[in-house]
């Protein structure tokens, strides 16, 4: 069986109108073009909306034509959206980052209109190969309800229902996690109990974000967890 590369991504979010050829450079675009398959986690809706949510922190829009430029140019194939600013501006926002995706003909995952589509496992075949990506999102303001748009939440029972049955049906099941403590280098005793939980329960490896940080990686029983790949692209002012 011929060697099979995926590439994981952080953070991504484009808030303003940039071209790729501004902020990429070509070895950035050489790496993920050589990868048979690419995955970012989408941080910020892609929509019309102008209509936020009550939070705390602030509500994040994409730029849609320098998101949609800088997708193309990695050659994305998948993004992940359990995350907390999913449902920034409300159900329309929702509803637009996915028929955006749509459009681009790019899976998304982690995220809909409602709890069952929220939590779907989505499944690909690589090189002969049946991979399962489950992704989740520890609960703050965008978690998906029965009839709520928004993000797959972390619940430790129906997260291990669901990688379970993922590794009943694929070669490989990828945990993609949307939690942590921003801007901590290492994770919490909680997280590292989880996430090693998560790998017991089947998963062949664990990936996180969300930190805006990397925030550590170890091998438990030969499964690899990254507990943050902090941020990938975030043109938003930080300090």
């Amino acid at each position: 069986m011929e060697e099979t590369t995926l590439l994981f991504g952080g953070d991504f979010v484009i808030t303003k109108d940039v071209k790729s050829n501004d902020i990429l450079n070509n070895e950035i675009i050489q790496l993920f073009n050589d990868s048979d398959y690419n995955i970012i986690n989408l941080e910020a809706p892609v929509t019309t909306s102008s209509r936020t949510i009550i939070k705390t922190w602030p509500n994040l829009k994409a730029n849609k034509q320098s998101t949609a430029n800088i997708l193309n140019a990695l050659n994305i194939n998948t993004v992940t959206l359990a995350n907390n600013h999913i449902l920034d501006f409300d159900a329309k926002g929702v509803r637009d980052t996915l028929d955006f995706c749509t459009e681009l003909e790019i899976n998304a995952i982690g995220a809909g209109m409602n709890l069952a589509e929220a939590s779907k496992t989505y499944y690909e075949t690589i090189n002969e190969l049946k991979i399962a990506f489950v992704n989740f999102a520890e609960n703050e303001w965008a978690s998906a309800k029965n009839n709520v748009p928004g993000a797959n939440p972390m619940n430790i029972v129906e997260n291990t229902r669901q990688i379970k049955d993922a590794k009943s049906k694929a070669d490989f099941v990828f945990v993609i996690v949307h939690g942590g403590h921003e801007y901590f280098k290492l994770p919490s005793p909680r997280m590292q109990n989880q996430y090693r939980f998560y790998a017991e329960q089947g998963a062949d490896i664990v990936i996180g974000h969300h930190t805006h940080c990397i925030s550590g990686f170890e091998f438990y029983n030969g499964i690899p967890i990254y507990y943050s790949l902090g941020n990938f692209l975030f043109t938003s002012k930080s300090s």
